[in-house]
């Protein structure tokens, strides 16, 4: 039993350690860094909102169909570079199952475009 215990005390000793160093991390940033915030780190930024208001406030419905979009679109392009680095050895049979697939995309990228999700007022 002693020597099963023995095999886990590295593994303790790095666990310990690792969480006492992240604990002296977090310590030391918080004594460190400046606790006053100026007017242009509060302000609005990229979002459109301001940075400390009621948590419970209600997003724009386009923050969320705008984030759907880039990762469907995304997506797209992570399955384009499986597709081009294996294009040699699936032949004509992967050429064209990739090209209906992107014709889908395009179909579904400009409905959306047509609709107006796109679009930003």
């Amino acid at each position: 039993m002693e020597g099963l215990l023995a095999e886990y005390l590295p593994i303790l000793i790095f666990l310990g350690i690792a969480a006492a160093m992240a604990v002296i991390m977090v310590v030391a940033a918080y004594i460190v860094a400046r606790q006053r915030p100026d007017s242009e780190k509060d302000s609005a930024y990229e979002c459109g909102f301001e940075a400390f208001d009621d948590a419970r406030g209600r997003f724009d419905v386009r923050f969320y169909l705008v984030a759907i979009l880039f990762i469907i679109f995304d997506l797209e392009v992570a399955f384009l570079f499986p597709w081009a680095v294996a294009l040699g050895e699936i032949g004509e049979f992967g050429f064209w199952s990739m090209v209906i697939f992107l014709s889908v995309l395009t179909i579904g990228f400009v409905y959306e475009w047509k609709k107006g999700a796109l679009e930003w007022e």
